[in-house]
């Protein structure tokens, strides 16, 4: 990975139908039907919607033999309407039915997680090394003669670990972390190597954006390290819905792709899934507006790494730096109405540029340095050639925007903000990409030893929220996660209000788990698995728990990943049956089989009965 300079990463061509994934293929767009797979027409309808939308995979469940031979009349009905687009068969727990889907489409998904190993219950378990070494074993035993079956059909893989679903095995060895996750993966890889099987692609995900990032790069560099170079599908698990969703797989998507990895994408969404592919045609068209930009410089940085990331070292100034949680600034510089005092999440600062600070009343205010109404207590904001008129400034929190072209031609520029502590850095960008612009400006501040706190500030001209939201997300969430930043700040000219704008920029700090907000919901996008009527259900549930800022509330439609991203929610609901839902604390499961219709009043009663509720 060049850090500074978007490359994609070279990986190994493979062929999945009638498309190419990996090498010099564009990178490929997915989503998955949420119909039952018994339901043959409706599916084919779904999987048309999706098509038509610009879908060039597309996925469906197969709980079993019965629904992975039903893919044979789905594929035929698809292939009767004239489309080519590969099909792709979701396989948990049931080697059979890997076996059977095989023969009828163009790719199969296992899960590391329970392709072999039984169904994860959160039990420690105790091996020798020779007994673990017997479990791999088992492991090829079964996955060979699916290899075979593929081999002889032309049918490509996907070895999908998913945070969510590791096995008891996996976690008792490795624990929670993401060496357990790409070990769960390099298991299934070497045997595939071993067989000389090659169509072979790549994923692991996680709801927890960080997690999802440093898992994938850690991933990258033990294949590097065995001369595997497979492509690789990315994706945000239980990303959620509405603006929420599409901020988070915005950011742990785009943090990847702006390392260069990436063969295929899917952002995972709690609505219908045709609405999934205009997001990731404008995640993937940021990237290609990228390409070929200009060449960035940048010094090396031992201290960085991206795997197991560590906060940049900055000092405190006022609320901003050091420990702080990333501020937040808000643009209100071009006569905008001033927002309401009560909002929930009111920004850190308010940036007024020429305005009068009276109307704002008592915030914390950053004005232009020549603003005529303007009192010695207000922030002023300095460009690096002000330094004459900051140095007079007695203000003690002062603000500046830096590029990185005049800290690499003015040297004396580092030295001054290292006798100026007062003084926060906003990044001010000349480069198509941001995220590379922005981390050489940070590493050229930390290589000569400067710790002012720096704001990353980025500029749009967007009419669509969700072009902001994909975007900033794109644009910020690499260095947002990798916690080099000590704020953001988004300034948009297009149609959105600055309320809008801040609560994009709350959403990618909650996103990459930087600053909690509000409520967090961990939802799945839905399955032909899924037990009830999802996304009327994330509604009851948002309706009845958005004001519970703070927590984290699993959504899931069944227990393939449910039960395992409980752990990283406080409270979670699962589907158990038809109609049926079981509610968690964290991972354990507290009450079975609760009918749909009162699952959300026992959810509530769950929460309040643990001290975590509040009135609204």
């Amino acid at each position: 990975m060049n850090p500074y300079n978007y490359k994609r990463r070279v990986s190994s061509p493979i062929r999945v139908g009638t498309i190419g994934i990996g090498g010099e293929n564009p990178i490929r767009l997915q989503s998955m039907t949420n119909t039952s797979t018994m339901d043959t027409e409706g599916s084919i309808a779904q999987i048309e919607r999706i098509i038509r939308e610009g879908g060039e995979l597309v996925r469906l469940t197969a709980q079993g033999v019965r629904e992975a031979e039903n893919l044979r009349l789905i594929r035929e009905g698809v292939r009767a309407l004239g489309y080519t687009t590969p099909l792709v068969a979701d396989i948990h727990f049931n080697p059979k039915a890997a076996d059977a889907a095989a023969l009828h489409t163009e790719k199969v998904r296992i899960n590391p997680g329970n392709y072999v190993d039984s169904a994860r219950t959160f039990k420690e378990l105790e091996y020798t090394d020779e007994e673990y070494a017997l479990e791999i074993e088992k492991i090829r035993e079964r996955f060979v003669p699916f290899l075979n079956i593929c081999r002889e059909n032309g049918t490509a893989i996907r070895i999908g670990v998913n945070h969510g679903s590791l096995s008891d095995r996996i976690m008792s060895r490795y624990g929670d972390t993401p060496e357990g996750m790409v070990e769960s993966c390099l298991e299934f890889l070497r045997v595939c190597v071993a067989e000389d099987f090659r169509d072979v692609v790549i994923s692991i995900k996680a709801s927890n954006t960080v997690v999802m990032v440093c898992t994938v790069r850690l991933l990258v560099e033990a294949m590097e390290k065995e001369g595997m170079a497979f492509p690789l599908h990315l994706g945000v698990t239980e990303a959620g819905d509405g603006e929420d969703g599409r901020i988070k797989s915005a950011a742990g998507i785009g943090a990847l792709l702006a390392d260069g990895y990436g063969d295929t994408i899917r952002v995972s969404l709690s609505e219908a899934p045709e609405l999934e592919i205009p997001v990731a045609r404008k995640l993937t068209g940021h990237f290609a507006a990228i390409a070929g930009h200009p060449v960035i410089a940048g010094p090396e940085n031992p201290d960085y790494d991206p795997i197991r990331i560590v906060r940049r070292k900055s000092h405190d100034t006022e609320i901003t730096g050091g420990n702080h949680v990333p501020v937040v600034i808000a643009d209100y510089s071009k006569g905008e109405s001033v927002p309401a005092t009560d909002s929930l999440i009111d920004p850190d600062y308010v940036y007024i540029g020429m305005r009068d600070p009276k109307p704002f009343g008592t915030r914390r205010l950053i004005a232009d340095r020549k603003n005529p109404y303007a009192e010695t207590t207000i922030s002023r904001l300095y460009r690096a050639t002000e330094r004459e008129q900051a140095e007079k400034d007695t203000n003690t929190v002062k603000f500046m925007t830096v590029s990185l072209e005049e800290l690499q031609q003015d040297l004396s520029l580092t030295e001054w903000l290292k006798s100026h502590p007062e003084v926060i850095v906003l990044t001010d960008n000349r480069n198509p990409n941001r995220t590379g612009e922005q981390r050489a400006l940070i590493f050229t501040l930390d290589a000569a030893g400067v710790t002012n706190p720096v704001i990353l500030h980025n500029r749009y001209a967007e009419d669509s929220a969700e072009d902001l939201q994909v975007k900033a997300g794109a644009d910020y969430g690499a260095n947002l996660i990798d916690q080099l930043a000590d704020g953001i700040m988004l300034t948009n000219r297009g149609a959105l209000t600055p309320e809008q704008i801040t609560g994009i920029m709350f959403g990618l700090l909650q996103a990459t788990r930087l600053r909690i907000s509000k409520t967090e919901y961990i939802s799945c996008p839905g399955c032909g698995r899924t037990l009830f009527d999802l996304q009327s259900t994330i509604a009851r549930v948002k309706e009845a728990t958005s004001h519970l800022t703070g927590l984290k509330i699993g959504i899931m439609g069944c227990i393939v990943n449910g039960p395992g991203e409980m752990a990283d929610a406080d409270y979670g609901y699962v589907g158990a049956g038809r109609g049926r839902v079981s509610l968690y604390k964290n991972k354990t499961c507290l009450e079975k089989n609760i009918p749909e219709e009162e699952a959300v009043e026992k959810l509530i009663e769950l929460i309040k009965a643990h001290g975590d509720w509040k009135e609204q």
